[in-house]
């Protein structure tokens, strides 16, 4: 593939694993192109990348309808430095990652600017709010879509659209599939992920060490691994499992989710991308969800889909327990974890049917398949 030189790209990730994958595909771009120039809004993965950060991704994460609500001002504020900064540098190529409710405004501007627009991570339209699909259509050059059955859903809608694979499996390309379950001896090792967002941490942290006392009473030896997402707080995580270590055994790991997922008999995760880290590395999980209860119910109203965890997303059917808002309660979910701690049968076969997940997500490589796109609209734009 021929460099193109000179040119420059805008990319906005307002996410923290937006601004890993985003990471990923500039050096990707960067591998086949060196002398690219790329700024935006990003977080320290994306500096780290050499990304020029206009805005940081600090400001603008947020989570649920009540957030975003009280964040409104700031939001506007951002989209209009990011509407500003595209103007003046007038970039080659604007890319989009996840982020929908900003990117999309985002590329309406750029299409009004006559910048091509290339949105990797796409929004999930077929999950809720499916009326913004007609929106993508007229506003997006090329989407790069990282789930297997999204392909087919765009193209029915006549977008331009290439599978380019999930992400995550870049990061276990050199991982070897587990073949059981895991435990250490005679202990069950239950790793718990309650998030890295202080509300879902303050929610759901509580929830989960409940849950370890009802487990270590009916299971019996049990250690547990709380994983510390490195964007969380982990003052506030240690002062919430303080009053319990003389109840369980519990330890903060502060490594990747990785370590832990690889280590465990079994996870209790929050809903979220360390859940396809889960099916990635075939660990048995139960995923559970709390939040506002206008949260709630405005996600009830919007949303097309069965399923909040995107394993079984893609299996279409449950093969792992989602306890969601009033389900979510230290009973129901360690009687979930009793159940499969209990079970070997039970947890082989949950992780037969998260190899068939893995399986589905097909091979590593979506940043460089996305850059090869990325390079590809920038030498359309060449010709124009």
């Amino acid at each position: 593939m021929n460099t193109v030189k000179n040119k420059t790209i805008m990319i906005i990730a307002g996410e923290p694993s937006g601004d890993v994958h985003g990471a990923h595909l500039v050096n990707a771009i960067k591998k086949k192109n060196p002398d690219l120039t790329f700024f935006g809004i990003g977080g320290d993965s994306l500096k780290a990348a050499g990304v020029k950060i206009v805005v940081h991704a600090d400001k603008l994460s947020v989570m649920g309808f009540t957030e975003v609500f009280i964040k409104i001002p700031l939001i506007l504020n951002c989209l209009k430095i990011a509407k500003q900064t595209l103007v003046n540098k007038k970039p080659d190529l604007l890319i989009l990652i996840d982020f929908p409710d900003f990117n999309l405004r985002m590329a309406a501007f750029a299409k009004k600017q006559g910048v091509k627009v290339l949105y990797y991570i796409s929004p999930q339209v077929w999950a809720w709010r499916s009326g913004r699909v007609k929106k993508i259509a007229k506003i997006v050059d090329h989407l790069a879509v990282i789930l297997p059955f999204e392909k087919k859903y765009y193209k029915s809608h006549d977008i331009a659209v290439t599978y380019v694979g999930h992400p995550l499996m870049d990061n276990y390309l050199c991982k070897e599939k587990n073949n059981s379950p895991k435990n250490c001896g005679n202990k069950n090792i239950v790793g718990l992920f309650p998030g890295s967002r202080k509300s879902e941490i303050e929610t759901l942290l509580p929830i989960m060490l409940n849950t370890c006392i009802i487990i270590a009473k009916n299971i019996g030896k049990t250690e547990f691994l709380l994983s510390v997402a490195p964007s969380a707080d982990k003052g506030m995580m240690l002062a919430a499992v303080r009053p319990y270590k003389g109840m369980i055994d519990i330890k903060l790991i502060s490594e990747k989710a990785d370590k832990v997922l690889n280590r465990s008999t079994l996870c209790i995760a929050v809903s979220g991308t360390v859940t396809l880290e889960a099916a990635i590395l075939e660990t048995p999980m139960i995923i559970i969800y709390k939040c506002s209860t206008i949260n709630y119910f405005l996600g009830k109203i919007l949303a097309n889909i069965k399923h909040i965890g995107l394993a079984n997303i893609i299996a279409d059917k449950t093969i792992v327990p989602e306890l969601i808002q009033k389900d979510a309660t230290p009973k129901k979910i360690a009687k979930e974890a009793c159940r499969l701690l209990s079970d070997q049968k039970a947890l082989n076969k949950t992780a037969a049917d998260l190899l068939k997940v893995r399986i589905a997500l097909g091979e590593p490589g979506a940043s460089d398949k996305t850059a090869n796109i990325a390079i590809s609209l920038i030498k359309k734009t060449d010709k124009i």
